[in-house]
């Protein structure tokens, strides 16, 4: 990937840039970036949105999970060393993480990493069972599964006098198992995390001025999943939900339920195809100006762009700090 960066000549890295620049969020949580020592990739990928003039000063990534070796046969195929026996899936260490670009300062004595914590240590955990209703995993696996599967960081960020808490993830996708449901429950502890976080059972909880975001993997109406830990958190007094919708008259596929403007990826038909799984939430006591998912409409050639920078589309909101 840096490599690819630093050549400039890759058409995805470009429309990244281009997408981002057209947006210019001041502050920007990226996902499905690759992590190395230094942060080198994401320094490069900064000054390429840079050669569109929009500067991030400051940059922000920790190791993620994916791909991050555990000398166990987790998948129960009689082998070691493979990507799905890694914390999360990934075929090296680093790949697929996720990282923040800021124009404004990042605390970083006061951030709180909890991508360490093992599932079965979260308050309410649901592991994984067999059919019979016996443990999937032995104890030794339980004693080393880590429940983030890129990373649950609250990074603060200062504007101006203020400190805003960014509450970001990334969780697996509800899907790719078996009957025992490990990515399901896993998908739906890595959501449900954020609330005992808010309770005060797991970390330092700020009690205003923070915002959820990330892709939670999971759509409260269509689609595969564990559909209340996405309802619980979108109910969360604590929190709100902007409801960011899509400009223009859109359609959406046949079986799904949810509105089509609040989709924010477009898997390919005919399943699990467009459905909203970014989010973000802002704490109750931030104004919301407005909001928005980045889906131009097509034919245009920012709607080009677009698509070839990701199947997921930017998701924005605009907040006024009290």
């Amino acid at each position: 990937m840096l490599r690819d960066i630093l050549r400039g000549k890759d058409t995805q890295i470009d429309a990244v840039a281009r997408v981002i620049a057209r947006n210019a969020p001041d502050v920007l949580l990226l996902q499905g970036l690759d992590y190395d020592h230094g942060l080198r990739a994401l320094t490069a990928l900064r000054d390429r949105i840079a050669a569109h003039d929009l500067a991030y000063p400051h940059l922000f990534a920790l190791r993620p999970n994916t791909g991050m070796f555990t000398g166990l046969d987790l998948d129960a195929d009689g082998r070691r060393g493979g990507p799905r026996d890694a914390q999360s899936y990934g075929f090296f260490a680093g790949q697929g993480g996720m990282a923040i670009l800021s124009r404004y300062p990042i605390d970083r004595a006061n951030v709180q990493d909890f991508s360490a914590l093992l599932w079965r240590d979260l308050p309410g955990a649901k592991l994984p069972q067999t059919v019979d209703g016996g443990a999937f995993w032995s104890e030794e696996v339980q004693a080393v599964q880590r429940l983030s599967s890129v990373g649950h960081w609250v990074v603060p960020v200062m504007v101006g006098e203020k400190k805003i808490h960014l509450l970001a993830f990334h969780a697996a996708p509800p899907v790719f198992d078996g009957p025992e449901d490990r990515n399901g429950l896993r998908n739906r502890d890595e959501i449900l995390f954020w609330k005992r976080f808010l309770d005060g059972e797991v970390g330092r909880a700020p009690g205003t001025d923070f915002v959820i975001l990330g892709d939670f993997n999971l759509d409260p109406v269509d689609g595969d999943g564990r559909k209340e830990a996405i309802l619980t958190i979108l109910s969360d007094p604590r929190l709100q939900d902007p409801a960011p919708r899509r400009a223009g008259a859109v359609t959406q596929g046949a079986g799904h339920r949810g509105d089509p403007r609040l989709d924010t990826v477009a898997w390919p038909v005919p399943e699990p195809g467009h459905l909203r799984v970014s989010y973000i939430l802002p704490s109750h006591d931030l104004t919301i100006a407005e909001s928005g998912v980045d889906w131009p409409a097509q034919g245009t050639q920012a709607a080009a762009i677009a698509q070839q920078a990701s199947r997921h589309r930017l998701v924005w909101a605009d907040l006024l700090l009290n």
